[in-house]
């Protein structure tokens, strides 16, 4: 795996500072059962990186101690760790919110025949991968059949209210082909609304337009095709002040498997910890008795993926969110 840090920390971007806590992103580790072009988490099969559970109850401690009001759990394939459900059903006791970022095949894979049924009973929001409405789109960026069973997943969701009852929200998440800024999210959602519905029946609330961070596989997929400066290019080029407002960092903490804390989970899979005076790493269990609130967000040129354009969060697109 090329390492594209160098590169990125030699182009500047704008100093910016933290907010309010008000999301904690969990990895809870980067194991998963695919292995898309596109994962900036370099998450497959053989990765062995995993939370504890105690760690785990770590995550529940500082929600309760901090009033955090969102629990955000992340992979890989989040729902393999071990104390995915116990995490689940701890932060939903709290009156915490809970995302999944799910991928969908992961509803159908051996063991996890109940996983939907689950999230539905626990009013998990789901926040599904689904880079297209087309399906070779879709394997050619995520593998052989896995359309196929993402829109079983789907249907199986709906199946049990997500998308349709109000208290269960469905979202779905696109990702470009490659080196390109993602089209405008509004025109985008219409389409997949128009084509799932009419071809699948499917339903769902928001789609969320993500861009593709330079960064570990699919970084280094653009260094192998000399294509990483152009794209670095196009980000800088298309960067607006005005989406500085909005970028997820300013009020969300990524955590990774170990507990160690990053401003987003960019800068996690980069290793660029959250620093905090002279505390060169910050760790979970500070936030037990420390703020993060007013903290220099460590930047760097893969930054501009989250401000070209319309803008870029694990919410979706920052300029239509603004509208």
């Amino acid at each position: 795996m090329r390492d594209t840090l160098p590169l990125l920390e030699a182009i500047p971007f704008p100093a910016l500072a933290r907010g309010r806590l008000d999301t904690l992103q969990v990895n809870v580790g980067y194991r998963c059962n695919q292995s898309c072009v596109h994962c900036h988490v370099n998450a497959g099969p053989n990765r062995t990186e995993e939370m504890s559970g105690e760690i785990a109850d770590l995550v529940l401690a500082v929600l309760a101690r901090r009033s955090i009001p969102t629990l955000d759990i992340t992979g890989g394939a989040p729902e393999l760790n071990p104390h995915f459900r116990r995490l689940v059903r701890g932060a939903r006791d709290l009156g915490v919110k809970v995302m999944d970022r799910c991928n969908l095949t992961i509803l159908s894979e051996p063991g996890q025949e109940d996983l939907a049924d689950f999230l539905a009973t626990e009013g998990v929001e789901i926040v599904a991968s689904m880079p297209c409405y087309l399906a070779d789109n879709v394997e050619r960026q995520r593998g052989k059949e896995v359309f196929d069973r993402s829109i079983d997943g789907l249907k199986r969701l709906n199946a049990l209210g997500c998308g349709r009852d109000p208290a269960l929200a469905l979202n779905l998440v696109y990702n470009p082909q490659g080196p390109s800024l993602p089209p405008a999210q509004h025109a985008l959602e219409a389409d997949y609304r128009r084509i799932l519905g009419g071809e699948h029946g499917i339903v769902f609330n928001n789609l969320f337009v993500l861009a593709n961070m330079p960064i570990q596989r699919f970084g280094s997929m653009l260094v192998s095709k000399g294509e990483f400066e152009g794209y670095l290019q196009l980000l800088q080029d298309a960067h607006l002040d005005a989406n500085l407002g909005g970028v997820m960092c300013r009020n969300l903490v990524s955590v990774d498997w170990r507990g160690f804390l990053y401003d987003c989970d960019f800068n996690q899979m980069l290793d660029l910890p959250l620093t905090r005076g002279a505390k060169e790493r910050v760790h979970l269990s500070d936030l037990l008795d420390d703020t993060i609130d007013g903290n220099p967000i460590r930047v760097a040129g893969h930054c501009f993926g989250c401000t070209a354009g319309q803008g870029s969060s694990c919410g979706g697109a920052l300029k239509e969110a603004a509208e």
